[in-house]
């Protein structure tokens, strides 16, 4: 299902309604659908380098928009609609457990989430669950998607299609260290 749906995004990236498209994908994929918007970021920014940050841009603000829908199943709609989608995502039997410790480190997960391979939607609905602060929730989702999205766009505007191999297939490994070392040394000072 996950191949079709691919396979479903990538023609979108060059018809002429790219961008509507892509704001579409960035912002059901924050809530409810599985395929990231790299998959119509890559190559539409490949096609026109000069569009980067505006591509760039329209994923982030987009993407921010469907958290906000992802948090109000959450809070409104975690039991009809939220745990569904997290038990697609086989977190579902995890997130009473998680939920009692969530609040601690929600802006670190939103964080996290948002710039790593992690399913955002999971910890969209998450933080409307268990009642994450709004603010900090909206605060985090714009830091974490604005960093990955122009940092993706920064680079295949920089090294066009040589980089793209590098992007979708090791970029969300480094992102996931990246974050995994700073997540580690803030709990190490918060420890000492």
């Amino acid at each position: 299902m996950i191949r079709r749906l691919y396979d479903w995004t990538m023609p979108l990236s060059r018809t002429p309604q790219a961008l509507w498209a892509l704001a579409f994908v960035s912002f059901v994929e924050s809530s409810v659908f599985p395929i990231p918007p790299d998959v119509l970021m890559i190559p539409m920014i490949i096609a026109r380098p000069r569009r980067a940050l505006l591509i760039a841009g329209v994923a982030t603000v987009a993407s921010v928009l469907g958290a906000l829908l992802g948090y109000y199943i959450g809070a409104a709609l975690f039991e009809s609609v939220g745990r569904p989608v997290l038990d697609f995502y086989g977190k579902g039997a995890d997130f009473d457990t998680f939920a009692v410790t969530y609040n601690d480190w929600g802006a670190w997960a939103v964080l996290v989430a948002g710039i790593t391979p992690f399913p955002f939607k999971v910890i969209t609905i998450a933080s409307g669950a268990t009642g994450l602060s709004l603010p900090v929730f909206i605060l985090a989702s714009i830091i974490a998607r604005a960093f990955r999205f122009f940092l993706v766009a920064a680079l295949l505007w920089r090294f066009g299609a040589p980089i793209q191999d590098f992007i979708e297939r090791r970029l969300g490994l480094v992102f996931t260290l990246f974050c995994g070392l700073l997540v580690g040394g803030f709990a190490l000072v918060k420890v000492v």
